[in-house]
């Protein structure tokens, strides 16, 4: 069995150096409990972006201004190992990481802003990371769009990993990208929570014969700063649990395993049986037996698309 920690804890907000401190206690904490993988929800480096559903179009453009260069000082940037003290302690405690953050862009612009996830393996090398293909309504404001470089499962210490962010998981082509890879743990880290988003995970379960872990921030007004700008108009209501959390584990082929943890802090532990993804194919494996290639395909653009290009 492999033993499985989801993060409901918030991050300390608008603050990298911070949440990056209690991201890697977490790590000793899941560790100390015998966890071989631990998860991260959407943006949890360091915070997602609540405020582009609460400011007015327009109206409110200033005010983006102003939150959006806080993420910037507080993103990840790869090009500069940014997420140097999360690998050393997933190498230290062999553990396997998958973390939802705010990357920027450290080759081209030194600007653009991408809601990404990363992959780190238990021996502290990153395995892969991907940027959310599409925004969602208002995200488009603060992040960029990705590309199909990241669509990758890869092979980790516990098994075959990957990702999609949020209502990238609505999307059925890019579902589809992962089940054609072998996948054993399928990883939905988002902003969304309730019962909707439950079926969801169970109905990715049921589709792809995988694991299906799926984790939000559990955030409460009190968790965020009041130094934040334009904190008293974005949380009027300093009692408000601005996300429940909701972490919940299917299993292959549907069925709660653990969760949904709802407007609670701490860990969601799970302990699965990684092998039983596959064999729970045989009765439908949607990129196999059931694909039917003479009727349907999909080709994936892989290749990194990038705005510029030096050459000597």
């Amino acid at each position: 069995m492999t033993r499985i920690a989801v993060v409901q804890e918030p991050p300390v907000y608008m603050d990298l150096a911070a949440s990056m401190e209690r991201a890697v206690g977490l790590v000793e904490k899941a560790a100390s409990e015998g966890a071989q993988m631990l998860v991260f929800p959407e943006a949890w480096f360091a915070g997602y972006p609540t405020f582009v559903w609460r400011l007015a179009p327009g109206a409110g453009m200033g005010k983006t201004d102003d939150l959006f260069a806080a993420m910037q000082t507080n993103a990840v940037n790869l090009t500069r190992n940014g997420f140097a003290p999360l690998q050393e302690a997933a190498r230290e405690h062999a553990i396997v990481i998958v973390a939802g953050y705010n990357e920027i862009d450290g080759e081209v612009s030194g600007s653009t802003l991408f809601n990404s996830c990363v992959i780190i393996d238990a021996d502290g090398s990153i395995a892969n990371n991907h940027r959310k293909l599409m925004p969602t309504n208002p995200e488009r404001m603060v992040w960029g769009f990705g590309d199909g470089s990241g669509l990758n499962v890869v092979e980790t210490a516990i098994g075959r990993v990957g990702a999609l962010i949020c209502w990238e998981n609505y999307m059925p082509l890019a579902r589809y990208a992962l089940y054609g890879q072998d996948i054993d743990i399928y990883v939905a880290p988002t902003w969304d929570s309730g019962d909707t988003w439950m079926a969801t995970m169970q109905h990715i379960a049921r589709e792809g014969g995988c694991w299906v872990i799926g984790c939000a921030t559990s955030l409460e007004v009190s968790d965020i700063p009041t130094d934040i700008p334009h904190f008293d108009e974005l949380f009027p209501n300093k009692d408000e649990w601005v996300n429940p959390g909701d972490a919940v584990v299917y299993k292959p082929f549907g069925g709660v395993a653990a969760g949904p943890m709802h407007r609670e802090k701490g860990l969601l532990i799970a302990d699965i049986d990684v092998d039983a993804a596959r064999a729970s194919r045989r009765k439908f494996d949607v990129a196999g037996h059931y694909a039917r290639p003479d009727v349907f395909s999909l080709t994936v653009d892989r290749s990194a698309k990038r705005p510029v290009t030096f050459e000597s």
